[in-house]
């Protein structure tokens, strides 16, 4: 055996695998500094802008995943590792860690529909079985909420896709509907005109559709009185609150009392066992 041939035949596979192995660097530094740039691009794109921040940081986490994985195969190919078994371990490695991450997936999908289908959107108020509050953040695994106390709150999108959501936000105008109660002895058209002119003195209610005050049920011992009012969706709350403190004050001014619950108690005075005489 001829030492010096071994020797000149391992450099040779050395200086072969090392200048591949320094063009798969080098690939894979250019390539990273590519996809920097490219991400940098999508997330200031004036055009992408005008996407909901939800769809754009989702197109920018798959943009970068699917060429983060395109260089790999790339750098894997110089190297000399076989296309065809590399692919085949990266999809044995895609179904074990499909299997492990089967929720994750599910909220991953239930981000997709979300972003497609858009029931709310970053900005939007929205409730759901479990939570309430402003939508911080859509990202394509959670959904973040901001409640009115500044709490966060974290929803996986797999529930909330599998959930019933109430947005008060995607319309502009909110119905406001309260109801107030009075004696049996009030006037009917005095308490109605009083709650008419209440609402429409609100400079925040609109006139169109026209407020609705009328007298709505006959209570055990009250009579039940419902204001309808439209307003624009974020002056929801102070219209609400004003309308409630507005009324009890006019209620107050015009002698209208509201009465407590009540409840009538009778007693029976039963007579005592009756008296025998004795003989």
């Amino acid at each position: 055996m001829d030492f010096a041939k071994i020797l000149d035949h391992l450099f040779e596979i050395a200086a072969s695998f090392g200048l591949k192995l320094l063009s798969a660097l080098l690939v894979f530094f250019i390539g990273s500094r590519i996809i920097k740039y490219i991400k940098k691009w999508i997330k200031n794109s004036i055009k992408l802008h005008k996407l909901d921040p939800g769809v754009r940081t989702f197109l920018v986490s798959f943009a970068a995943t699917s060429l983060y994985a395109i260089l790999l195969v790339t750098v894997a190919m110089i190297i000399g590792i076989p296309t065809t078994s590399f692919i085949t371990a990266l999809a044995s490695c895609g179904v074990a860690i499909g299997l492990a991450l089967q929720g994750a997936l599910g909220n991953l999908a239930g981000g997709i529909m979300i972003l497609i289908f858009k029931p709310f959107k970053v900005g939007d108020y929205i409730t759901t079985p479990d939570a309430a509050g402003t939508v911080a953040n859509i990202s394509v695994v959670y959904t973040v909420l901001t409640t009115p106390d500044n709490k966060v709150i974290t929803i996986p999108n797999g529930t909330l896709t599998n959930s019933v959501i109430e947005n008060y936000s995607a319309v502009k105008n909110r119905r406001v509907d309260l109801v107030f109660t009075t004696s049996y002895d009030a006037n009917v058209d005095k308490v109605k005109s009083i709650l008419l002119s209440v609402v429409n003195a609100h400079d925040k209610v609109l006139k169109d559709p026209e407020p609705f005050a009328r007298l709505t049920k006959h209570a055990d011992s009250t009579l039940e009185y419902t204001i309808r009012a439209w307003c624009k969706t974020e002056d929801y709350w102070n219209v609400n609150y004003d309308l409630v403190e507005t009324v009890k004050k006019e209620f107050d001014a015009n002698g209208i009392s509201i009465p407590y619950q009540q409840m009538a108690v009778h007693i029976e005075n039963k007579d005592k066992q009756p008296h025998h005489e004795r003989n």
